[in-house]
């Protein structure tokens, strides 16, 4: 059985401070050598069983105060502050535990000064939200900046869309995107070769040759090869595109060019036109479209978002990927509901149900705090690792449109659409959320202040004032 070592070299140093003794007499009182003592103070070495008894019977110590069990918290908790993008890169994990042991009031003095950056954060995330602009003088992450790029777009990138459209529909009606795809890349002097690939692995390329694991589901390889496509043929257009978003970082024009890969790919495989004809005929049914377009639920879903083409829209949606823990993998909106940037989504909405019932789509009427009257659905959507054993990545995603739109939805049959209470109250994330009365609030509002009532007890222990 193994035995958890103890370094609480904090402790025997303030245990010294208390009994008044320098080094030299506090080591004889443990019966240890002063190098010996020094190195233990200093968490070069764990307090051994002798000195644990000694410390017991000479100075009364508690033993269970000397448990690492409140250090290890601080390093699970510094971990998770530096994981933020504002931190170039994290510390080693020997370097934070050796802070949380050697100096646990300088660690939760970092960890305060943390929340306070991320109340601060979150405070001019709200004020975004209510006054519709972006902060000038902030400088996002790579990966935010360029979710704002497309966010800012209405995730509609008019030059790469018709080019996609273009390039399915090269007589005027939809081509097989396999067979394109594949006599595109053979153009760029690229074979296609159906392989087996680890699990997980969709493609590989080797010199100028694309592999793609004949394991994966067919939407996936498709959607793979028509990325391809997008850098192999279309590279001078994403190159232009990037140039005009001017990103302040090359890590940023990387994941963007990435992305805007991902939206040919996704234009090539529902061509803006044909999806849209299809989309209104069939009530925007997801699971018809993905049959017609050989699409996966979650393509067609996010396709649904982008059809925002001057004088020929559709229908304004948002669209959520979540994970199980509830954070959001990926977010657009052309209504006027936003996301919060910062904490998690409002526990309320029904995508976060979508895992208790795998297989079904789920309804939901909801009403945001601004009065704004939505239609939500959302399903689980899993991602097979492609062999026994392989990991399994599940998601739930939802769309959603503002009520006004609830007539082109096959999912608004049966609902009372003009019934007041069928509309459950959610909101964007509880930090920024006014409600004062939510059963589910995990934290308070960051701009409103609190009571604490002796008198009442409640599913909360203060009240919003």
């Amino acid at each position: 059985m193994s035995v958890q070592k103890i370094y609480a070299g904090v402790s025997l140093r303030e245990t010294r401070a208390r009994a008044g003794l320098n080094q030299r007499a506090f080591a004889e009182r443990l019966g240890v050598s002063l190098p010996y003592l020094s190195q233990m103070e200093n968490n070069h070495r764990p307090i051994s069983a002798g000195v644990l008894l000694r410390l017991a019977q000479e100075f009364g110590i508690d033993l269970t105060a000397l448990s690492a069990g409140d250090a290890e918290r601080l390093v699970i908790d510094m971990q998770e502050a530096l994981a933020d993008p504002v931190f170039d890169a994290a510390p080693a994990l020997a370097d934070l535990r050796l802070a949380a042991t050697n100096a646990p009031v300088l660690a939760r003095a970092f960890l305060d000064l943390y929340r306070a950056h991320r109340s601060g954060q979150e405070r001019l995330a709200a004020l975004d939200e209510a006054i519709g602009a972006a902060g000038q003088n902030a400088t996002p992450a790579p990966w935010e900046e360029v979710r704002d790029f497309f966010h800012y777009c209405d995730n509609y990138i008019d030059a790469v869309d018709r080019a996609a459209e273009r390039f399915a529909c090269p007589d005027g009606q939809r081509g097989d995107p396999w067979v394109l795809a594949q006599e595109a890349l053979a153009g760029a002097g690229f074979t296609v070769r159906m392989t087996e690939l680890p699990a997980g692995a969709v493609f590989r390329r080797e010199g100028r040759a694309l592999l793609v694991n004949a394991s994966a589901e067919a939407p996936t390889r498709r959607f793979q090869l028509l990325h391809q496509v997008a850098l192999a043929r279309h590279g001078e257009l994403l190159e232009a595109t990037l140039d005009l978003a001017r990103f302040r970082s090359e890590t940023a024009r990387e994941i963007a060019r990435i992305g805007l890969a991902n939206y040919f790919a996704g234009a090539a495989l529902m061509p803006y036109r044909a999806f849209l004809r299809a989309a209104r005929a069939e009530r925007h049914d997801l699971e018809r479209l993905a049959h017609l377009f050989d699409a996966s639920l979650e393509q067609v879903a996010h396709r649904l978002s982008t059809l925002q083409r001057p004088a020929e829209k559709g229908v304004p949606f948002f669209f959520v990927r979540v994970d199980q823990a509830g954070t959001i993998t990926k977010r657009h909106s052309a209504t006027r509901l936003q996301f919060a940037r910062f904490g998690g989504a409002c526990p309320l909405w029904n995508v976060h149900q979508a895992f208790e019932q795998p297989g079904r789509f789920l309804r939901q009427m909801a009403q945001t705090p601004d009065g704004a009257r939505y239609l939500l659905l959302s399903r689980d959507v899993s991602k097979p690792g492609g062999a026994f054993g392989a990991p399994v990545r599940r998601f739930a995603i939802g769309l959603g449109c503002e009520i006004t739109h609830a007539a082109g939805m096959v999912y608004a049959d049966g609902l009372d659409l003009t019934n007041p209470p069928s509309y459950e109250p959610i909101g964007i994330s509880c930090r920024i959320c006014p409600r004062p009365d939510c059963h589910q609030r995990s934290v308070p509002p960051i701009d409103r202040s609190l009571r604490v009532p002796a008198d009442r007890n409640g599913p909360l222990p203060y009240e919003i004032a």
